[in-house]
């Protein structure tokens, strides 16, 4: 019980104004100011109802803000989900009778020459198609080679055209306006003359 005393006059002490510092053991006369106590502020039940209602209203706020913005995404991948389907929808829609021309095609029972000459009026139907949705084939035979629209299969020697002139296409390019969908296929002359002048 002495015990107990002692440690609680050593605290009362230690508090006390010009008594020395229990932390650092200096006096705490005129070189330090005195440890003080500070009393714990007590914040009136009005104010805190008020911040109490405030951090509520930011909160659900904030709930309403999340669930608008999940919301608004949604909608953004239905609408592009809902775009490509009608602009795939809009390109079948041209492909369809083509597709029943090839049908009819095969139903068909006449010679090679009919055979050959409706499937040349299905390709000519398939091209109409294909400028109705803005695909152009590229340029090929005569024409100069351009690396960014021509693919070279082979490079043939010729004296009697420009060298890198398009001799044949193997496959058809296309593009799309100014945009290539695929490369041309071509065969390109190369003229040795020309090199050497």
């Amino acid at each position: 019980m002495e015990e107990k005393h002692a440690a609680d006059d050593r605290m009362e002490a230690a508090q006390a104004p010009g008594t020395e510092d229990a932390a650092d053991g200096t006096a705490g006369g005129d070189e330090k100011e005195p440890l003080v106590l500070v009393e714990t502020a007590t914040v009136p039940q009005e104010e805190y109802d008020r911040l109490k209602a405030e951090r509520d209203q930011l909160f659900d706020r904030l709930a309403r803000l999340q669930a608008e913005y999940e919301n608004a995404r949604k909608r953004e991948v239905k609408e592009r989900t809902d775009f490509r389907d009608f602009a795939v929808a809009n390109a079948v829609e041209q492909f369809l009778p083509v597709l029943d021309n090839f049908q009819l095609a095969l139903k068909a029972k006449g010679s090679a020459e009919q055979l050959r000459s409706g499937v040349e009026l299905i390709v000519k139907q398939m091209e109409e198609a294909l400028r109705g949705l803005n695909v152009q084939p590229v340029e090929t035979v005569g024409a100069t080679f351009d690396p960014k629209v021509h693919e070279a299969l082979e490079m043939v020697d010729r004296n009697d055209v420009p060298d890198h002139q398009v001799l044949e296409e193997v496959r058809r390019g296309y593009k799309i306006r100014e945009r290539l969908l695929r490369p041309a296929l071509v065969r390109v002359a190369s003229n040795s003359e020309q090199k050497e002048a």
